[in-house]
This record gives C-alpha cells, sequence and structure tokens, in this order.
C-alpha cells in the first residue's frame, strides 16, 4: 500500500480485489489516522467481556496504541479507503471463588498486528498475552482469547465498514451533495406572481472522453534491434522488472506490468511497425486503445521511433481524470528511457 502523502510511482495501475488503493496515488487524500485512534477508542476502551460467568471478570481497559497508516482516497464522489494499523489494548482480568473473594488479579494485553484494506474482508490476527502466567492467569488468558476475541473481530469489523463508507471524509461528501442541490439548475426559470422569469439558455457541453498522444524518440541503434526488444517477453522483463508474456504473431495475445497491461497484436512488420490493442486494468469495462510504434533508420545505428496512442480514455473506472498524462508518462519513463537505458542506446 502506498504511504499517504507519497505517490506509488510506478506507472501500473491495475484492479485490486479490496478496492484499495495500492495504486491510486494521483488521488487527492485524506488523513484518517487520528480519526480512525479515535473511532477504535470509542469502540474498545472499557468493553465488558465477562461479569461473573464462571466467576470470572474480564473487560478491555482501553487502547493503548495506534500506529500505522489510514487515509481515504476521495474523487468525484468515489471513496477509495487505504489503511495499514497496529493496534493494542490493555485488559484486566479477576478470578473469584464461590463465596465472592479474590482469587487473582491478572494485566494483559491485546495486539492486533495487521488491520489492513488488503484484508477487509477477513478477521484480524489477535494475539492476547498475560503477565501472570499461572494456573489461574493461564484461566482468565483463555477466557479472554475466547470470548474477547469475537468482541474484538466485531469492533474491528465496524471500523472497517466505516472507512469503506468513507471515514471523516463521509460528512464532506454528504455535504457537498447538499450543496449541489441547493443550487440553482441552469436553464430553470423561478416565476414570482404577476412577473416572468427570464430562462437562460442551456448550453449543450460536449465531451469526447477518450484522448490520444504522440511521442518521438531517438535511438543508438538498429530499427530491427528495437522491435525485437518490444516483441521479446523476457527483455520486457528486464527492463521493467515485472511479469509479460507476449505473442510475436499477428493475432496473438500479450501481457506487461504484471497483467495491468494486456491486449492483442494487430499488425507486424518486422523493424518498421507494431499495431496494438492496448487495455489497462482499471479502465471502464470494454474500453480498447490503439498503439501505432513506428520505426525509422535515417541512417545505420540510429533509429527514430514514433508512437502513437490512439483512444485513451480521459478517466478510470474510479473517475480519475490523469489517465491520459498518466500514460503519456509511463511510455516515456518506464518504457522509453528504460530501453535506452538498460541497452545503452542512448544518445
Amino acid at each position: 500500500m502506498a504511504k499517504y502523502g507519497e505517490g506509488d510511482k510506478r506507472w501500473i495501475v491495475e484492479d485490486r480485489p479490496d478496492g484499495a488503493n495500492v495504486h491510486n496515488w494521483h488521488w487527492a487524500e485524506k488523513d484518517c489516522l487520528e480519526w480512525s485512534r479515535n473511532l477504535l477508542c470509542k469502540l474498545l476502551n472499557n468493553l465488558k467481556v465477562l461479569d461473573g460467568e464462571g466467576n470470572l471478570f474480564i473487560k478491555i481497559n482501553k487502547v493503548e496504541k495506534v500506529e500505522g497508516e489510514a487515509y481515504v482516497n476521495v474523487r468525484k464522489g468515489k471513496i477509495i479507503p487505504g489503511y495499514e494499523l497496529n493496534v493494542v489494548l490493555s485488559w484486566q482480568g479477576e478470578a473469584k471463588d464461590s463465596e465472592g473473594n479474590s482469587l487473582l488479579k491478572v494485566d494483559g494485553s491485546v495486539e492486533i498486528p495487521y488491520i489492513s484494506d488488503e484484508n477487509a474482508d477477513e478477521d484480524p490476527e489477535i494475539r492476547v498475552t498475560v503477565k501472570d502466567e499461572g494456573p489461574v492467569g493461564k484461566t482468565l488468558k483463555a477466557a479472554m482469547f475466547s470470548k474477547g476475541k469475537p468482541m474484538v473481530e466485531e469492533k474491528v469489523r465496524v471500523y472497517v465498514e466505516s472507512m469503506a463508507k468513507g471515514g471523516p471524509a463521509k460528512e464532506e461528501l454528504e455535504s457537498k451533495k447538499v450543496e449541489k442541490r441547493g443550487k440553482p439548475v441552469v436553464g430553470v426559470s423561478v416565476k414570482s406572481e404577476g412577473s416572468v422569469a427570464p430562462v437562460a439558455e442551456k448550453k449543450e457541453v460536449k465531451k469526447e472522453g477518450f484522448k490520444s498522444i504522440s511521442l518521438t524518440e531517438k535511438f543508438s541503434c538498429r530499427a530491427k534491434d528495437l522491435f525485437e526488444i518490444l516483441m521479446d517477453e523476457n527483455r520486457w522483463k528486464g527492463f521493467t522488472q515485472s511479469n509479460a508474456r507476449i505473442a510475436k504473431e499477428v493475432g496473438g495475445e500479450f501481457s506487461i506490468f504484471d497483467g495491468s497491461v494486456t491486449g492483442r497484436n494487430v499488425e507486424l512488420q518486422e523493424g518498421k511497425l507494431i499495431v496494438q490493442q492496448w487495455r489497462f486494468g482499471n479502465w471502464p469495462d470494454g474500453i480498447v486503445s490503439k498503439v501505432r510504434i513506428t520505426f525509422d533508420e535515417p541512417e545505420p545505428g540510429v533509429t527514430i521511433v514514433k508512437v502513437i496512442h490512439t483512444d485513451i480514455p480521459e478517466e478510470d473506472r474510479y473517475g480519475n481524470a490523469t489517465v491520459v498524462e498518466n500514460t503519456e508518462r509511463g511510455w516515456r519513463d518506464l518504457i522509453l528511457n528504460k530501453i535506452r537505458a538498460v541497452f545503452g542506446f542512448g544518445i
């Protein structure tokens, strides 16, 4: 998971089962760590576990520590939570005899080492310790684990659900919706008695929804060498440091950047032309772009490569509007410049 305030500098942008955000560095983020501390304290402080059952009395005293990071990405009403927390609780227990006399009082701790958006649909690991490891202490520890663990899991689920709804950003989103509902609508007239309000002309906004990029780079190599690098999965693995699978025939499929980009070969002319369909995993369903790469060798050992990438959506499935910018940066920094540096084709 990318740390709060730090973008994941990789170009790879893919879907994750948790919806987290491990690759949404470009989204506006709201820090939720202090809010998380407050909510967990509210949920877990002074939580009664046993109140006399089996002559045992156990309660969680308070949340002693909440460390890690927690944030919510919010863009255009979309919510993607991210968090990795280590939580430590203190608990105390007392065993009494049948007449109500105290046999032993103990103190202990409960550690939840990893509450994460990556495991939002799973109950976290919970560790229970006790300072007195004698027979009565062990009995209290076992009771704390068997009875207290489900209670702690339930409270953690409340926290996870709250983060999924936006955490502290939820109120902000709801207030914006109220503001939006309260604004006058362009093109709607407001009539008062005895007067007719003029109707504002409704402007039609035309949105293409797709854009293109074009890059031209010069390399110190033969055109056929550069063509072979772009069509060889082992070399892709080498200069991108990620998994790749590339078929070398027309109609063959490919998968690069650990499966974040997939596609199909449309036209191949060795040393001259590559035409492919490209699709990123975080794009809306059904959208496929087109990549056309031409190789020109004006003199032996000098190759000019031109990349034209068309039909790139302006927004991904989450509403992020920097898809074109990220795609262009990816071509330049993670493909073309990497090839130049790794294979020594610089000019």
